[in-house]
């Protein structure tokens, strides 16, 4: 990792419901559970190993590649997403999920 910024995004403002669900493995696999509020650790709460795929149903998120909203970040918006291929790595996987909320703004 770097200490510079190489790219950002605005984020769009929701003002509703939160929810998506998370998957074990990629494709939908695995364990499934349903969010709608913030997880430090999915390991502790779900005793999933990790996150390798998702559903965002209502919301926007913010993925953290380790417990505790720690390491490299994705942002999620509304969509299915299988797998997530960042930065061409196959195989990543979150440990972490926070909402985007309004009051941010």
């Amino acid at each position: 990792m770097s200490d510079s910024i190489r790219s950002c995004r605005m984020i769009s403002m929701h003002r509703g419901n939160y929810r998506m669900r998370i998957y074990e493995r990629e494709s939908f696999g695995g364990q499934m559970h349903e969010m709608m509020d913030d997880c430090d650790s999915v390991m502790d709460r779900y005793s999933m190993s990790s996150c390798m795929s998702c559903n965002v149903m209502e919301g926007h998120w913010l993925m953290y590649e380790q417990p505790h909203f720690r390491g490299r970040v994705m942002y999620m918006r509304p969509g299915e997403y299988r797998n997530f291929n960042m930065g061409g790595i196959s195989g990543m996987s979150f440990m972490s999920m926070r909402r985007i909320m309004d009051s941010w703004y």
